[in-house]
């Protein structure tokens, strides 16, 4: 994406000879595997059985997708007790606890998870260390969707870790004993200082038996770290209800960009961020689809920033299987 006007700062990278206005693009960004696979399993739902399909809570955190499934005869609820018995309900990304299982097949309902497989496995790591008989730290933030979920698997065993200040109020039975997890979506220089202050009470504090912060998170934000830097701005796609995209900011601002904000749209933007910008770095969060970003794009080309340079910090294959109660029902079709 650029124009034979493009020319070379000092740093070497390509800027508009006319304005001195370029874009940084960061590569990987938006969809995840596992916000892929819930937003397509909505999507498949609704053509399969049929509108209305009920969704407990938002599949993903991002105002767009919501909207769009919306208008495609999804219907958003709080809780499964808002959904009509005998009703398809489809359990969000970001995972539910196991009352919401009951609560449902008590009502028999029909259900489709459609919770990301990373999050899955913070479960199963729970119901682990709840059979061992530990106390889990959980590492997370207080009211989210995913930590509630992960939480319920065994609310007797596990303590929520958000702030510093939650780090002296824990209480364990054993310090030989104790083992701490997190929620998948935070920063991972947030979580490992946490860590820290817990190993200072808990020497003996065990590590999850593998990275519990997914792999999406890691790399959206290894490459605004790349990018950071060198920007003026940074603009990050995603919804405030969304833990990775907020977290996204926060990257900017400790790698060293001058300035950065969440937006769902560009008529968020307050143009007075752009005063005196030469460098606008762009990236969005797991939840976002790379159509929002296009029209950022655009929308800053007509202001100038019509040069774009990606850069890319890792290249991303992953995929997840649509879950198995659609895919039985998929299949007979």
């Amino acid at each position: 994406m650029s124009a034979p006007s493009a020319g070379t700062d000092q740093d070497g990278k390509m800027q508009d000879e006319r304005t001195g206005k370029r874009v940084l693009l960061a590569k990987p960004r938006g969809y995840c595997a596992g916000v892929d696979r819930a937003v397509i399993t909505v999507e498949q739902a609704l053509e399969k059985y049929g509108p209305p399909v009920y969704v407990r809570k938002e599949i993903v955190h991002n105002k767009h997708v919501v909207e769009s499934l919306r208008e495609r005869g999804a219907v958003f609820v709080e809780e499964v007790d808002e959904v009509p018995e005998g009703a398809l309900v489809v359990f969000s990304a970001h995972g539910v606890a196991p009352a919401v299982h009951d609560q449902a097949a008590q009502r028999e309902l029909r259900t489709i998870d459609a919770t990301c497989p990373l999050v899955t496995k913070v479960h199963k790591e729970v119901n682990r260390f709840d059979r061992e008989d530990y106390d889990i730290l959980l590492i997370g933030h207080e009211g989210h969707e995913e930590v509630e979920g992960t939480a319920g698997e065994a609310p007797h065993r596990v303590q929520l870790v958000d702030t510093a200040d939650d780090v002296q109020r824990v209480e364990v039975r054993d310090p030989s004993k104790v083992v701490w997890l997190s929620q998948t979506t935070l920063s991972v220089d947030e979580t490992m200082d946490r860590v820290d202050q817990l190993k200072e009470r808990f020497p003996q504090l065990s590590d999850p038996p593998s990275d519990d912060i997914c792999y999406a998170t890691q790399n959206r934000q290894v490459a605004v770290k790349a990018m950071a830097p060198e920007c003026d701005l940074v603009l990050v796609v995603g919804s405030t209800n969304s833990s990775n995209s907020k977290r996204l900011v926060e990257v900017a601002l400790q790698a060293g960009a001058s300035a950065s904000y969440l937006i769902d749209y560009p008529s968020d933007i307050d143009e007075s961020w752009l005063e005196g910008v030469r460098t606008v770095g762009v990236t969005s969060g797991a939840s976002v689809p790379d159509v929002l970003v296009m029209e950022l794009l655009d929308w800053l080309a007509e202001r100038g920033w019509a040069e774009v340079d990606e850069v890319t910090t890792a290249n991303e294959k992953i995929s997840f299987a649509l879950p198995r109660e659609l895919r039985k029902d998929l299949g007979k079709a």
